[in-house]
Order: structure tokens, then C-alpha cells, then sequence
């Protein structure tokens, strides 16, 4: 279970002319508060605003036309749903969004938007919700997460960092159900086994610090978090060995750090993005990764679909 670096180079052949090969750019000025050489991948410059449209591209384009024209389902905390409503117009399908009541109001307009139908619910019903309207309309469930070729596509992120910059020393990114993680550690390894990669969650939902340590998948409480892009309770079963074997750690975040980095990435770094995109940062800032000054480390900035009323928290 799980999968190969080959499988992300599928992936990425089948998606990359769909996508923004987004930048890997040199932020000079966060050297000095974060104690390193330090680079960000910009998914957040990615079309729809984030990582996932990777993902999502790749499940979709592995289906058969028959298959793709009866539609997508997915579960989503925002960011997935907004890919798969991308996907589904671009290739003339169909598409239902399952998203948390509590997600941001421009996420669920921005999915709207693309012509996708959508379910609101309590987050820690979405998938069941999504797997119902699934059977109900004989359509393709797209896992935001969970699944094999959804892991691969996120993966391609991987590849780009290391072409984009060779000299990586360690990968960071944010951490909910581990696809974007399993992919991109599975890519970096497969190019440069020497670099760490490692994954940054909030402490509210420790999902995968927990269940490495116990060396099971566990099942976290739900929990209300200013991270909203990150909100799965437990590793997907299909990403969970894949982190097992390919990630140098993953650590628990103090979402107040996560806040201070996010505002230090906006004031300092000059670049919008999400609050769960800047929680790498946050675990640097916590001390929770180590770091050395001459080393040069890539923060994945997963998504940038955030809300100007959500920068009230940092005034």
C-alpha cells in the first residue's frame, strides 16, 4: 500500500500542463527570525489557490470517460472542494462539494462559483455525508486525501522543489491527512534521499504525531482550529505508510505560533497566504524542527484562499 516515486512522475505527465508550476522563491528576509536559508514553494500562486488542484487533477484524468461523465463527489475543508469544482468544469462533468459548516465563507462562494453544488455539515460527518450522495449518484467519489492517485498528484510538488532548487537541504509542509506529505516526501526522497522532509500540525489535532508515536493510525477528538485547511482527526490509511517510511517527522504546532508566522509570512515575506499554510513556520519559530543557519529549507505554502476578515486574529 502506498506509492512509488514512479507513480509521481505518472502523475506528473498526465497533469502538468493543467497546472501553474508555482515558484520556489528565496525569502532573504526570514532568515534571521527563522535561523536558516529559507525558500518557500508558492502553491499558494497555484490555480485555485492551492496544492490540491494536483490531486484532484490526477484522480480525474486516470478515469474513464464514461466514469468522468457522471461526475465527482468529494469531502472537502475548503481547498479540495475548490479544486474538484475546477476539475469538473474544465473537463465538462459534474461536481458535489461536502464542506464543514464552519469553513470560511470565501471558500464556499469561490466553489460556488465554478458551478459545483454544495452540501454544508458538521466537518466530522463530510465524508460519510460524500459517500452517500456518492451512491446516490452513481458518480466518482475524489478523496481529498486518502487515495492513491490523489497522494501521487500532491506529490508533484516534491519534484518541482528539487529541480527548482537542488541545494534543499529540508522540505516542510503542513499536515492533515497526509496526501500532500506522502506525496512530497516520497518525490524528494526519490530524487535527494539525504534531504529531511518533515510535517508541521496543529496541536489541536495531532493526528499524525499521535499515531506515529504509537505506531497505529489513532483517532484524535474533533476540535475547533484556526488552521481550517487542516482538519482531518485521523492519517488516511492509504498515506499512513507512506509517512511511516519516508518522513523524518512530524511535529504538534501551538497554534499561536502558527499565527505568528502567518503575520511574519504577510509582513515580513510579502506573500498572502492561508493560516494552515504557514504552520511549518510556526513549528521552526516553536523550535519544534531543528534548523541551521546554513541550511536551506523549503516551506510548502499549501494555500492562499483566506478570507481579509480572517486577519483580524492578528491585530
Amino acid at each position: 500500500m502506498g506509492i512509488s516515486f514512479n507513480d509521481v512522475k505518472e502523475a506528473q505527465q498526465r497533469i502538468s500542463k493543467y497546472l501553474i508550476k508555482t515558484p520556489v522563491l528565496r525569502l532573504e528576509n526570514l532568515d534571521e527570525a527563522l535561523g536558516c536559508r529559507v525558500y518557500v514553494k508558492a502553491e499558494c500562486m497555484q490555480r485555485t489557490g492551492a496544492f490540491k488542484l494536483r490531486g484532484a487533477l490526477n484522480r480525474a484524468l486516470s478515469l474513464s470517460e464514461e466514469d468522468l461523465k457522471k461526475g465527482l463527489v468529494c469531502a472537502s475543508s475548503g481547498n479540495h472542494g475548490r479544486a474538484v469544482a475546477y476539475v469538473a468544469k474544465m473537463l465538462g462533468t459534474t461536481a458535489t462539494v461536502v464542506i464543514p459548516n464552519s469553513a470560511p465563507a470565501t471558500k464556499v462562494e469561490a466553489i460556488r462559483a465554478l458551478g459545483a453544488e454544495v452540501v454544508q455539515c458538521e466537518a466530522a460527518v463530510r465524508f460519510e455525508v460524500a459517500q452517500k450522495l456518492c451512491d446516490e449518484k452513481k458518480a466518482t467519489l475524489v478523496p481529498p486525501y486518502n487515495d492513491e492517485y490523489v497522494m501521487a498528484g500532491q506529490g508533484t510538488a516534491g519534484l518541482e522543489i528539487v529541480e527548482q532548487c537542488p541545494e534543499v537541504d529540508a522540505v516542510i509542509t503542513p499536515v492533515s491527512g497526509g496526501g500532500l506529505i506522502g506525496g512530497v516526501s516520497t518525490a524528494v526522497k526519490g530524487i535527494k534521499p539525504e534531504a529531511k522532509v518533515y510535517g508541521a500540525e496543529s496541536e489541536k489535532l495531532s493526528r499524525y504525531s499521535t499515531s506515529l508515536a504509537a505506531g497505529k493510525i489513532v483517532t484524535v477528538p474533533p476540535s475547533k482550529t484556526f488552521a481550517d485547511a487542516l482538519l482531518s482527526q485521523a492519517p488516511g490509511s492509504v498515506c499512513f505508510p507512506t509517512v511511516q517510511k519516508n518522513v523524518d517527522g512530524v511535529v504538534a504546532v501551538d497554534e499561536s505560533y502558527m499565527l505568528q508566522a502567518w503575520k511574519l509570512l504577510i509582513t515580513e515575506g510579502k506573500l498572502f497566504s492561508e493560516p494552515s499554510s504557514s504552520i511549518g513556520m510556526g513549528a521552526v519559530l516553536q523550535g519544534l524542527i531543528p534548523v541551521e543557519e546554513d541550511e536551506n529549507v523549503c516551506f510548502l505554502i499549501s494555500g492562499g484562499n483566506a478570507g481579509l476578515d480572517q486577519l483580524s486574529v492578528l491585530m
